[in-house]
This record gives structure tokens, C-alpha cells and sequence, in this order.
């Protein structure tokens, strides 16, 4: 029976509740394993939990119509490194805060150490807390990319009250803290990196970024599967969410911005990691090409966007016997199954023979292409490597190959080519429709996976040749038992422009003249 109260009403026993020491979540009952963190062990009993109103209090400031409010506070400040302020949209706010994750190595520290530096003057002090090295290895490591200031200053702390001790005595225009997760509370019980820690730590600097006007970049470190360690309220707590990426092999770095309140998500900075700390790169299509002086098979170009930013890269793909029963399909830097499906159209609707050759496809530089923009580059690789003939070296491909063998439209499709325009390439396969094309460029349409096969040269490889394959069946057909778009012939003996697509008989030297289709503009 319920105990009533002296007023007549009825009120429930008190009962204990239990908390999970790891990441505070309440729980009615005891249980063996926490169902918000799956920890195990983890849940106590800490007794009855109070029944809390909050009453109406004072304000801090009047509310105001929105046209008073004075923006000029939340103006937006360069932090002296380009690429970043590109992502930031512009450069820190006041009172912002920033959260930074990528994997181990990847270069965090070493970027934040030079935003730090670049952003230290006399009238903005910057605050670097370091928990996760001491400050003599902090202070290498500014010695070897030149981030020294005298208005940059260096703590090594692992405890909340002892950072914002730091902040008081500092009074900094930008805290960076590294890292988040090894920063604790002594409020709270639970190790530094959990739940319940790395969400009062960010609260409480939160807190302090608002209050003084302080802008804040927090390290963050990344799980297995790549996403950010700790509660996913941080990444709501926080203004920015930035993801930092790159092969610990390559040169190339890429911040992208994954959440912001002031800007764009859709931009992306690029950066190079080198002995002297990293630099950004205003033009960094360089790192993704090879620079030859003849070009070679197995290799096409294509324009990528990353974020807002179109990038020329380079696709290679290499054909070899298969000695196995199971012929390989190794990628690099490239989506296993988009390459699955581009070779599945390129041997069903292009005729080229890959079953029994190992199949070998990168990219140059350490990127990572993932789009669909990238289909058409692929397929023209594989081919070119299948007919042992190189693309032309101006020439880069634009599109997405669907299952049926068509060529579909990409976004973005004027910004690629104007990128690979300024860069010198004159001329680009595109899907139908392109819109409008830089001068002095020379842009074949193409609607399916046949039609941009017979746009470029190929050959033709004899029956003597390893695998027999071809860009073109043996009866005619370019698969499915539809007629072939054959590349018209150099004149040879024995063999005219309407020579059988059989092997062999091809011209003397192999080559193929440029093909268009119908009513596309004349060969390259």
C-alpha cells in the first residue's frame, strides 16, 4: 500500500536506483552489463533518486528581436593557415568550438601546433595543453616546423580543474586541447576516455569558450571503425566536427568538414605532410599524376570532387595471366565493389575478355577515389591495359557506367572540366549534355560504355598474345551479341578500313585512328 502523506495524498516508496560508474546512465534495476556503454560490472546502487523542479530564475541578458542582435561578435578570424580557414569557412569564430578527430598518426598535433603558432600575437594569446605528451617533447616538436611564439604557451595537465585553472591565468583568444579523452574530472569517478568524462570535460569547456569569447580546437580520437571515441553528444556539444584523413604512406592529408555551424560542410583542405611539419596545398592535383614523357597503357585521368574542390587524378590498371583457378581483383585506393561491377560492364557491353587475367587497379598519390564520377576513367584503363595501347596523354574521362552500359551524368560536370581545361588537358569524355565547355576544349559525348571505347585509339591484340582479349568479340559483337562500334583502321596491306574485328587482322602497326559517334565533334 502507498503511505499517504499529511496533505491526503498518496505518494510511492522511495526506492534505490542504480548508475552506471562508466557513462552515468540511470537504470531502475540492477543489471550485469550496461545497456548504453555494454560495459560489464559497471552499474551500483547510489540510492533514491531526488524528484527535482527548477523554478523561474533571473536571465543573464533581455531577450532582443534578432535584427539588434550585433553580429560583428561572431566574426569569423584566420587562423593563418589557408586550407583550414578554407574547411572553417573562413577562420575561428569567437567562442567556438572545434572538434578535430583522425587516427594515430595521421599529423593532428603537428597541424594544431601550427595553428597555435601562426595564430599567437600580442593582443590573442593561445593556450596549448598538451595530455597526452610532456612539454619538452611538445617544444621538439615546435622546434622542428618552427612554431615557436612568445605568445604561445605550453602546459602538459591531465586534470579539468587544472586546465581551467590555466585559462584564468592565461586568458587565451584560442585553447587547444590535446586530447580530449585524456583529460579527467576529479568530480566524477570513471577512468580519462569515458562516457561520463569526456562529456564533463566538454561541457565544462564549453562552458568557458562561451563565457569568455574563446575559440577552442579539441583532439579527438577515433575507434576502430573509424568514428569518434566517446558519447555521440560530443559531436552535438561541439560547433565544428572536422575529420582528418590520409594514408600514414602518403604524403596527402584531407581535412573535411563533417559538421559547422558557420560555413559549408562540402569544402575540403588539403595539406602535404613532410620532415619540416605540414604544409597546405593550394593546387594539389600534382600529387595525385604521374609525370612521364611517353604515356603508357593501363593509365586514364579523370576529375574528382572532393567536397566543392575538383581534383585531377590518375587510375591505372594492369592485366596479367591468371597462374591461379581464381584470377585476383586487388584494388588500391579504390572501391572493391564499384571496381567489381565496372569490370562486370566493361566484359559484358564493352567485349573486353577478363576471365582468366589478374586484374590489378590503383590510383596515384594516396587518394581515394569513391565517387561515381570515376566509373568511365576505370573502365577505359582497364581496356587500355586489356589492348596493351596507352589513352591519349590530353585526354581525361568523366562519368558514372551503369549496369546496363551506359554513361550517366555526374554533378559538377562544367567545374571538372574546367579544372582539367586549366591544366592543360584539351580534350574530355563526358556523358551527353555537359553543359557549357571551356574554349579551346574538345568534348566527346558519349552514351554508353561501347561509344567511349571507339572515341579513343586501341588495339587490337594478336591470337599469339597473352589472354586473347580484345576490345571487341570475335564475331562482331561487343558483347550480348549487339553490334560493335568498331575505331576506324589506318589503311595496310591486305586490310581496309572495313576489316573483320577478328584477331589479327588488324593493320600492320596496330594502331586505330580516332572514332567518334555519330554527330560528336571531329576526332581528337
Amino acid at each position: 500500500m502507498a503511505a499517504r502523506t499529511s496533505s491526503g495524498k498518496s505518494s510511492a516508496k522511495a526506492r534505490p536506483s542504480y548508475r552506471c560508474t562508466e557513462c552515468g546512465n540511470q537504470l531502475p534495476k540492477w543489471v550485469g552489463r550496461c545497456p548504453e556503454c555494454n560495459a560489464w560490472g559497471t552499474v551500483e546502487e547510489y540510492g533514491a533518486v531526488p524528484v527535482r523542479t527548477t523554478a523561474a530564475g533571473p536571465v543573464s541578458a533581455p531577450a532582443r528581436p534578432i535584427a539588434q542582435v550585433d553580429g560583428q561578435v561572431a566574426t569569423a578570424r584566420p587562423t593563418g593557415v589557408d586550407e583550414l580557414d578554407r574547411v572553417l569557412g573562413g577562420g575561428l569564430v569567437p567562442g567556438a568550438v572545434v572538434l578535430l578527430a583522425g587516427e594515430p598518426g595521421v599529423g593532428k598535433s603537428t597541424l594544431l601546433l601550427d595553428v597555435a603558432a601562426k595564430a599567437a600575437t600580442d593582443r590573442n594569446r593561445t593556450l596549448y595543453v598538451t595530455g597526452e605528451e610532456s612539454a619538452g617533447q611538445v617544444r621538439l616538436r615546435a622546434d622542428r616546423i618552427g612554431a615557436l611564439s612568445d605568445h604561445l604557451y605550453l602546459a602538459a595537465e591531465t586534470d579539468l580543474g587544472a586546465v581551467l585553472g590555466h585559462i584564468d591565468q592565461v586568458g587565451p583568444s584560442l585553447l587547444v586541447l590535446d586530447s580530449v579523452q585524456t583529460i579527467a574530472s576529479a568530480e566524477l569517478d570513471g577512468a580519462p576516455g569515458g562516457m561520463a568524462q569526456v562529456r564533463e570535460v566538454a561541457g565544462a569547456l564549453i562552458r568557458a569558450s562561451k563565457e569568455r569569447g574563446m575559440a577552442t580546437l579539441l583532439v579527438g580520437h577515433v575507434t576502430k571503425d573509424g568514428s569518434i571515441a566517446g558519447p555521440r553528444l560530443l559531436e552535438h556539444l561541439v560547433d565544428v566536427v572536422l575529420s582528418f584523413e590520409g594514408d600514414r604512406h602518403a604524403r596527402l592529408r584531407l581535412i573535411r568538414g563533417v559538421k559547422n555551424r558557420y560555413g559549408a560542410t562540402d569544402e575540403v583542405g588539403c595539406f602535404e605532410l613532410h620532415d619540416e611539419g605540414i604544409a597546405g596545398l593550394p593546387d594539389p592535383s600534382g600529387l595525385f599524376l604521374t609525370r612521364r614523357a611517353q604515356p603508357v597503357p593501363g593509365t586514364c585521368l579523370t576529375v574528382t570532387l572532393e567536397g566543392r574542390r575538383p581534383l585531377v587524378a590518375e587510375v591505372q590498371a594492369l592485366m596479367v595471366d591468371s597462374q591461379i583457378p581464381s584470377p585476383r581483383r586487388t584494388t588500391s585506393g579504390l572501391d572493391s565493389p564499384r571496381i567489381a561491377m565496372v569490370l562486370a560492364v566493361v566484359e559484358r557491353h564493352g567485349g573486353v575478355r577478363l576471365g582468366k587475367q589478374d586484374i590489378y587497379t590503383a590510383t596515384v598519390g594516396g587518394v581515394r577515389l569513391t565517387e561515381p564520377a570515376a566509373d568511365l576513367a576505370i573502365a577505359l584503363s582497364v581496356a587500355s591495359s586489356a589492348a596493351n595501347t596507352p589513352l591519349p596523354s590530353n585526354l581525361v574521362a568523366i562519368g558514372e557506367v551503369g549496369l546496363a552500359g551506359e554513361v550517366r551524368r555526374v554533378t559538377g560536370v562544367q567545374r571538372r572540366l574546367a579544372e582539367a581545361h586549366r591544366l592543360g588537358f584539351t580534350h574530355a569524355l563526358v556523358p551527353q549534355d555537359p553543359g557549357k565547355v571551356p574554349p579551346g576544349m574538345r568534348v566527346v559525348e558519349v552514351a554508353d560504355i561501347g561509344e567511349a571505347m571507339a572515341a579513343i585509339p586501341g588495339r587490337r591484340r594478336s591470337s599469339a598474345g597473352s589472354g586473347g582479349s580484345g576490345p571487341a568479340a570475335e564475331d562482331g559483337t561487343a558483347g550480348g551479341g549487339r553490334p560493335a562500334r568498331r575505331p576506324r583502321s589506318r589503311a595496310s596491306a591486305g586490310a581496309g578500313p572495313d576489316a573483320g574485328p577478328a584477331a589479327g587482322a588488324g593493320p600492320a602497326d596496330g594502331a586505330w585512328e580516332l572514332v567518334e559517334p555519330e554527330g560528336a565533334p571531329e576526332p581528337f
